[in-house]
């Protein structure tokens, strides 16, 4: 009995004196192993320098734009009221030629009646009972009226007799030898012609001379 006791005794002291395995881990691996020469955190800290290092960096802030120059009002307002200016005169003219052009339409409406109204005073006039008549006197009066309204509007009667014959504001009806007169000459006028300035609203219609 005293020899089992000094046997089991024997294997437990030379089982202490092995050195003890590691045991492996739970997941297969064994424990981490520092590296030689450097501390446990070295391999962390050189990934963080080196991630930092290829991130891009961060872009500079865009220069703000310069200030804009203050708007030169009074500029601005001597244009608008020239502007304004041009728009005045420009819509006095269209109204002017306007005025002109309805002035012009009603006279040659007008100038067929005036015409018919000289004959008429002109026929009663030639007879000899009718010389002293007052009535051919008033109907002048009313004729020269008339006219008077035309000529404040610019409209005057354009009898050329005498004068050169212009193609541009006499309509030729006939010519005819005229003894001492020269050729060309405006010898007789048949109806008188109206002019409004420059403008000739109707030709007067004349005898020339050959």
């Amino acid at each position: 009995m005293t020899h089992d006791r000094d046997t089991t005794q024997a294997a437990a002291e030379q089982a202490a004196a092995q050195p003890v395995a590691p045991e492996p881990a739970a997941d297969g691996v064994g424990p981490t192993q520092a590296p030689e020469g450097g501390e446990p955190g070295e391999p962390q800290e050189a990934a963080a320098d080196e991630a930092a290092a290829t991130e891009p960096a961060a872009p500079e802030p865009e220069p703000e734009p310069p200030a804009k120059p203050e708007p030169d009002y009074k500029d601005k307002w001597l244009r608008a009221e020239a502007e304004l200016e041009n728009v005045r005169k420009r819509t006095a003219r269209h109204a002017a030629t306007a005025e002109a052009r309805g002035i012009a339409r009603f006279a040659r409406e007008l100038l067929p009646a005036l015409d018919n109204f000289e004959r008429a005073l002109a026929a009663a006039e030639s007879q000899p009972e009718n010389r002293d008549h007052h009535l051919t006197d008033g109907i002048r009066l009313v004729q020269a009226e008339l006219l008077g309204a035309l000529a404040r509007v610019g409209i005057e009667p354009d009898s050329p007799k005498g004068e050169r014959f212009d193609p541009h504001r006499h309509e030729a009806i006939a010519q005819q030898p005229v003894e001492g007169v020269e050729a060309g000459t405006i010898v007789e006028v048949y109806s008188a012609g109206y002019r409004k300035g420059d403008d000739v609203l109707r030709a007067a219609k004349v005898v020339v001379a050959a």
